[in-house]
């Protein structure tokens, strides 16, 4: 079956060395950044891939990567990392058709990448205390075309809790989530993963130490630190620079006691 773009779908503009930019497949001009604007109303209906020329340059336009949705998100508080995003995935059991709690929201760039993961069938419910930082997030999953996946709620989890409960996977990237660790296991399913983020060691001894307490089983911590390569035939070696310490990760699995 041929891959063919609906009107609305959210797309991205693709050249090789250059960066990717998000578009919806619409008829009409939209503006593209600051770089002008484009009319994709003859994609309509079309085969996913094909060439686009676009102000005397040639793209491809395709369906939008995860590393393609980190690329495009307008920050204003700090991220986290694709490498620290992806491990988060991975330590929280995230997968399709997966109910997520997520606390705080940021500038949603994990939202997206847990909205990605959870697929069509899944669903994801971004928590954060402040107006402005849930704006942004918004607007961000919005532009991604990922917005019918994620609910956000402006609340105060440590005070409050959360309000969801069975879900699978629980993601807090908080200054203290220690103090969520136990509204954490009271929303998680027996089995269902809780993962943390932190940038300091103090912060991850309090998490680490609240999962234990708190009766979460399998409880891990991990720090992934990035090298890349440069290749060359016959002078393959390791970058002179490296992306280190970024956080520390750390995650717990409900086994039902506490």
């Amino acid at each position: 079956m041929v891959d063919r773009w609906d009107e609305g779908d959210t797309a991205v503009l693709r050249r090789a060395g250059g960066a990717p930019r998000l578009v919806r497949v619409v008829a009409g001009a939209q503006t593209v950044g600051d770089e002008g604007v484009i009319d994709l109303a003859g994609e309509v209906g079309a085969p996913v891939g094909r060439s686009v020329l676009w102000s005397g340059t040639t793209y491809s336009l395709v369906r939008p990567s995860l590393s393609d949705l980190f690329a495009t998100v307008r920050r204003g508080a700090q991220i986290v990392t694709p490498k620290d995003a992806v491990q988060l995935l991975y330590l929280a059991g995230v997968g399709p058709g997966t109910e997520v709690a997520e606390a705080g929201s940021g500038s949603g760039a994990l939202t997206i990448a847990l909205a990605f993961a959870v697929g069509a069938t899944g669903h994801v419910t971004s928590y954060d205390r402040r107006a402005d930082f849930l704006a942004a997030a918004r607007a961000n999953v919005e532009r991604a075309g990922l917005a019918p996946r994620v609910t956000f709620r402006e609340r105060d989890v440590a005070a409050d809790g959360l309000d969801v409960e069975g879900v699978g996977s629980v993601v807090l990237d908080l200054a203290e989530p220690w103090a969520v660790v136990a509204p954490a296991h009271a929303a998680l399913r027996v089995g269902g993963y809780v993962a943390t983020y932190t940038p300091t060691y103090n912060q991850l001894e309090r998490t680490v130490r609240a999962l234990r307490t708190e009766g979460f089983e399998e409880v891990r911590a991990v720090e992934l630190l990035e090298r890349g390569l440069h290749v060359g035939e016959g002078g393959t070696r390791p970058e002179f620079e490296m992306l280190g310490h970024t956080g520390f990760l750390a995650a717990g699995r409900n086994g039902g006691r506490r």
